[in-house]
């Protein structure tokens, strides 16, 4: 049985607070201070992950630090942090190892971590494009729109996981924009597009007003800050951001009448016991935690994903192997949280009746 070892790290201070129950009691910046004291924690022993083909298990190991504090405090003492996690997977026994959240952002995105362990590391992001790309399809279908006919659009186009989003979604659209920050880039993007597709997409620098005409928009850019405001989007848009940070502003939650997802959430094989301490539902995993599962079950123990590259080849690649051992998309996750189907169909609604 192949062993495989995922790193995750609090998201806000009150992902603490359900390890630790005094830090419920105290101020956030005392609570970040005293995690930092801590070693890697491990959080959970994963059982029952099973494919027709194969059957693995693994851990979860948290880096207790927030994300503030990943971004904000010095990288190599954050990846200190991260890579003695990493070790702590080792130990276990791990075989292949996933870094999860803020972990795969930082500094080089995986390829130092990789570099000071002695097994692979994947950073998860092409089955994170992949279910990215699954979801935007089905959320645009429940919001009512064909993407085929929909006004769609790419914000950040031109990075390496934007540039691979926008060429696998031409295969589908027909009305497709591409926004960033270099026209020469957006450009070359788009001549590629339409040697690939036959596709003649728009390119825009002006993010905001490509967003207020889209209807369904798919983000991955490395703005530091929110670069889409409730007010940018009409209603019944359908936002799936894939950016970290956010590119979406938590703002946009006010509004009732639009779709903002984060991806999709994963269905796992088998009878899976996932004590994550992430509050996802049973059986269901984040895509960056499939991925590793997936190339622990197909005995591909090798940094697939690493560093900030990011080729079509392999979102394909992992599509494939994830159908193969019984890996499905299961739900969506909205800032941080389940969305269920009746909270889609309640925005459906109300985004029908703005339009009216």
């Amino acid at each position: 049985m192949r062993r495989f070892g995922f790193l995750i790290h609090p998201l806000d201070v009150s992902d603490v607070a359900k390890k630790f129950k005094l830090a419920a009691r105290l101020p956030a910046r005392l609570v970040e201070g005293a995690i930092r004291l801590l070693p890697p924690v491990v959080m959970g022993h994963v059982t029952g992950v099973k494919s027709p083909l194969a059957e693995v298990e693994g851990w979860f190991v948290a880096v207790p630090l927030t994300p503030r504090q990943m971004m904000g405090l010095p990288e190599r003492y954050v990846l200190r942090r991260i890579i003695q996690a990493g070790r702590v997977c080792e130990r276990l026994g791990a075989e292949i190892l996933g870094l999860g959240a803020f972990t795969s952002v930082v500094g080089d995105a995986g390829i130092t971590v990789a570099k000071n362990l002695g097994i692979p590391v994947t950073t998860g992001n092409s089955y994170t494009v992949a279910t990215a790309l699954q979801g935007t399809e089905e959320a645009a279908r429940l919001m009512g729109h064909d993407l085929t006919q929909a006004r769609v659009a790419v914000v950040g186009a031109t990075g390496s996981i934007g540039a691979c989003c926008a060429r696998i979604l031409a295969r589908k659209v027909r009305d497709l924009t591409l926004a960033g920050r270099s026209l020469d880039k957006l450009d070359a993007l788009a001549r590629q597009i339409l040697g690939e597709t036959g596709l003649a997409v728009r390119v825009s620098t002006d993010v905001r007003g490509t967003v207020r005409r889209s209807q369904v928009v798919l983000t991955v850019s490395s703005a530091v800050g929110p670069v889409i405001e409730p007010e940018d989007l009409l209603p019944g848009a359908v936002v799936c951001d894939v950016a970290r940070p956010r590119d979406t502003s938590r703002r946009v939650m006010q509004r009732d009448d639009v779709l903002v997802i984060e991806g999709g959430l994963v269905e796992v094989p088998g009878r899976p016991d996932l004590k994550s301490g992430l509050g996802l539902p049973p059986g269901q995993a984040l895509a960056c935690m499939a991925e590793t599962m997936i190339l622990a079950l197909e005995g591909r123990l090798e940094s697939f994903t690493l560093g900030r590259e990011l080729t079509v080849e392999q979102v394909d690649e992992i599509t494939r192997l994830a159908s193969k051992h019984g890996f499905g998309l299961a739900g969506f996750r909205s800032f941080e949280r389940e969305l269920d189907p009746g909270r889609v169909a309640l925005i459906r609604a109300r985004a029908a009746g703005a339009r009216a």
